[in-house]
Parts: structure tokens; C-alpha cells; sequence
């Protein structure tokens, strides 16, 4: 049975008053549906669940989503199971899938190591959405495709969510996973006055604007479907991903105490990676190891610190922490080599008739960089002045964190106040809270944090419990 025949099977019939607890899950990409399948598995009492997501299809986020179904995902298998406890979840699942072993032989008994299309993960994510729905016959599901422009207190610690729809229902728990969804890009705006420059290439030119791996997955799809023209990609810091290692580099870290400031911090990283290399490892394993220490180590800096590290070395950390399939990176690489790729580093203005307008960096002096095709690849980052944002952080039920990225949250996902409290039955999963949590929007990350969540909700709902 497909996800969307689950919902109609489950459906909570509209006007309908229940008893039992109701939670609404904001966003329905990687970080909502595991949200969802985290509640199903934990959570013992009956309730019901309702996913809030513009989008009439299930599309798995801004993280997974991708117009090649094709497209690697940058992460290997060991480290995508949505199984709490049990690593090797989404390793088995590809091994019970014939098609893929068929595929894929060279890689049995298993895949671990090796980096799968999105599109695969995606299946995984929602079969394993699907399996928790039909072992749970105590509770309801129902999707709204109204996006929620207000959520508010109402009766003690219940919310409404404020929507298109005029019946606006309350809930006992609401958990936020919007993920990179609360804004749209940095507009590359039109301008309708004419290009000041003469045209500098004869052959088809084509603009990336961004520096993940959201340009990389553009620029593949643009080469695979034959295009021949010249690509010019277009980064704020210019900083592209980095390679992972062709097998995987086993965690190390050096066990000496950890520095407090962040030049020291900064210096500690640099030696670590050059005695790993001197020693025959890899500045992988180092970063790999550093991802156990990066929640205490952004705890221990001082806010100045923080956004220093924000403004100088996030772009270099994220470069070297997303990174690439080897082969992915060695077409980069070759592209980058032979000219039919060019890195500019500098800003997108604003988008012309024949392009954008672009300032170096370094310079006030704008240029313009032709291009009958321009694509925007850029991430999408929460923008606390969006209205459902301000309804939270106007009300008193949240607040941003100290560098403004998004909300404060604890360990849990809870929505953290000023004094150090938090707000009984509020909860931002994922990305949301990137400046309070380094490496959020990783997906072990996210699992981890959602079945935390999905603990304590059991244990608010139902006091007495304990979760299974």
C-alpha cells in the first residue's frame, strides 16, 4: 500500500472531537517523517498525528530532494538507518531489495560503505514510515496541505495552529520540522535594464549559484543530459566540497584536553589532521572524530566566537564536513581542470535579461556574467522574520538562538527560553536548530534527536509510561 493510500485508510474524520491526544508535526521532508516514525515507535498511548506540508507530494525536504532520481547522496549507507539502536537498518533493507543486489553485486553480503541515490533512501524512509503506521492501529494520521502561518498558546499548554483553513484544530504537542523550508532563496531578482557588457563567451553558458552539493547534483545532471556549454559556478565564500576517502576513515581525535577559544580550537584541528596524514590516516578520520566533539567545543565558545566562526570558517568547516563521493569529486575536479567548469567567488545580485549581476569578492565593482541558464542551488536557511517564526518568538513560546540561525533548542529539540526553561510540548527537530546544535542537520543526527523528542512526548502524555 503507497504512504498516501495509509493516510486514507487512517484518516480522522473532519469534525470529529477525540479524546486522545493530538500532535501536529510542521514539515513533512526527512526531519518531519522521521519525526512521524519516531512518535509511532515510541510514543505508547493512542493519538493522533497530523503532518502540516504545503507540498501535495511527499518529497523528503530540500535535503533529499533532487530532479535526477539518480543523484548520490553524500553519505554512506552505515550512517542513513532511521532504526535507533540498529545501524545496520537500512544495510539490510537494501540487502532484502533483489533489484539492488542485482544491480550492486560487488558489494555483497553488504553495502555499508558504498553511497546510494536519494531516491533509493527516500523509498527506504517512507517504507519504514509505512511499516510503523500499520503496526500502530491506536492511532490516526491525517496530512493538511495548508501551510501554518501561526502557532499560539490556547488552553494551558495546548496550541493553536493558525492556517488557511478556518476549522484551525488545537494540539496537545507540536513539533516544528521545517527543516531549510521557512524561506525562499536569496532572490536573484529581475532587472529590466539592459547588460552593460559586451557578451565575453560565443558557446552556451550556464550559472550555479551556491557552493554544496546542490550545484554539484546540477552540474552532473547538466553534463549527463549532454549539455556542452560553459558552467560558471557562483559562491559567496567559494568553497566547493571536499572528498571522502574511498573507504571509509574510522573516527580518530586526539585524546588530549580540548581547547576553549576558537584559534586554539581552529590550531588543535589543523595539527590533528596533519600528524593523522604524517601517520598514514586521513584528515577525514579527524573530522569524523571531531563531529563527537562539536556540540561541547560550540558550547565552550563564547558568543563573539561563535559568529566569528560563523562569518570566517563555517563555509571551510562544511566544505570539509559535506563531502563527495570520490568519483563525484574527481568529475568536479576534472571539470574544474579543464576549464569547462569555472569557481567565482563573489555575490549574485541580480538577475538580468542575459544573466546576473555579480560582485567579486574583494571588489565594489559590479560585473555582469552572461548566462542563458541560471540555477539557483543555494540551501534555504529559517528566516526568523517569517510569520510563523514571529508568532512563536512574539508570544513568548520560543526565542532565536544567540547567533539568530534559527530557534534555541536543548538536546531533545525543545523550545529553550531565556531563563533556561523550556516550553512544555514545543519542539523544533532538525536544521531548525543548527545554532544551537552543530551537525543538526545531519541525518544520525536528526534520528537521534527525533526519537529523543519522541521519549519525552511519551513521557508528557502519558506520565506514568515509559517508552518501549
Amino acid at each position: 500500500m503507497t504512504v498516501q493510500g495509509l493516510f486514507a485508510t487512517k484518516f480522522h474524520a473532519k469534525g470529529q472531537v477525540s479524546a486522545i491526544p493530538r500532535i501536529a508535526v510542521v514539515g513533512r521532508g526527512f526531519s518531519g517523517m522521521m519525526s512521524a516514525i519516531a512518535l509511532m515507535k515510541t510514543v505508547r498511548t493512542p493519538f493522533h498525528l497530523q503532518l502540516f506540508d504545503p507540498n501535495s507530494s511527499v518529497s523528503g525536504g530540500q535535503a533529499l530532494s533532487s530532479t535526477r532520481s539518480s543523484t548520490i547522496l553524500n553519505t554512506r549507507v552505515r550512517d542513513l538507518s532511521v532504526s535507533l539502536g540498529d545501524a545496520d537498518d537500512f544495510n539490510d533493507w537494501l540487502c532484502s531489495n533483489a533489484e539492488f543486489r542485482a544491480a550492486v553485486p560487488a558489494a555483497i553480503p553488504g553495502f555499508r560503505q558504498i553511497f546510494v541515490p536519494k531516491q533509493l533512501f527516500s523509498d527506504y524512509v517512507y517504507q519504514r514510515f509505512s511499516e510503523a503506521l500499520a503496526a500502530r492501529k491506536d492511532i490516526t494520521v491525517q496530512v493538511c496541505h495548508d501551510p501554518v502561518v501561526s502557532i499560539r498558546r490556547r488552553h494551558a499548554n495546548r496550541f493553536l495552529l493558525e492556517s488557511a483553513n478556518p476549522a484551525n484544530p488545537i494540539f496537545d504537542t507540536v513539533i516544528l520540522a521545517t527543516g531549510y523550508g521557512l524561506s525562499e532563496p536569496e532572490a536573484v531578482t529581475e532587472d529590466q535594464s539592459p547588460l552593460r557588457s559586451q557578451r565575453l563567451v560565443a558557446r552556451p553558458h550556464a550559472a550555479l549559484l551556491g557552493s554544496g552539493i546542490r550545484v554539484l547534483d546540477q552540474l552532473l545532471q547538466l553534463r549527463d543530459s549532454g549539455y556542452t556549454g560553459q558552467i560558471t559556478i557562483v559562491s559567496k565564500h567559494g568553497f566547493l566540497p571536499q572528498s571522502h576517502t574511498p573507504n571509509s576513515a574510522d573516527p580518530v581525535f586526539p585524546a588530549e584536553e580540548l581547547p576553549q577559544s576558537l584559534p586554539e580550537i581552529v590550531r588543535f584541528i589543523r595539527a590533528a589532521c596533519r600528524k593523522a596524514e604524517e601517520e598514514g590516516r586521513s584528515w577525514q578520520s579527524v573530522m569524523n572524530g571531531l563531529r563527537r566533539h562539536a556540540r561541547s567545543l560550540w558550547r565552550s565558545l563564547p558568543a563573539r566566537q561563535k559568529r566569528q566562526f560563523n562569518r570566517h570558517l563555517r563555509a571551510i568547516y562544511d566544505s570539509h564536513r559535506n563531502r563527495l563521493p570520490e568519483a563525484m569529486y574527481l568529475r568536479l575536479k576534472r571539470e574544474l581542470a579543464e576549464g569547462n567548469t569555472v569557481l567565482r567567488r563573489g555575490t549574485a545580485d541580480r538577475r538580468g535579461l542575459s544573466g546576473i549581476f555579480f560582485t567579486p569578492a574583494g571588489s565594489d565593482v559590479e560585473e555582469v556574467i552572461y548566462a542563458e541558464r541560471v540555477f539557483d542551488c543555494r540551501c534555504r536557511a529559517p528566516n526568523l522574520a517569517m510569520p510563523l517564526m514571529q508568532s512563536l518568538i512574539s508570544s513568548g513560546l520560543a526565542m532565536p538562538d544567540e547567533l539568530s540561525l534559527g530557534l534555541a533548542v536543548n538536546l531533545r529539540g525543545e523550545a529553550c527560553l531565556e531563563d533556561g526553561s523550556t516550553v512544555d510540548g514545543l519542539f523544533a527537530v532538525g536544521p531548525l536548530g543548527l545554532g544551537s546544535l552543530p551537525d543538526i542537520d545531519l541525518v544520525p543526527e536528526i534520528v537521534s534527536q527525533a526519537y529523543a523528542a519522541a521519549d519525552k512526548i511519551g513521557q508528557q502524555l502519558h506520565p506514568q509510561s515509559r517508552a518501549v
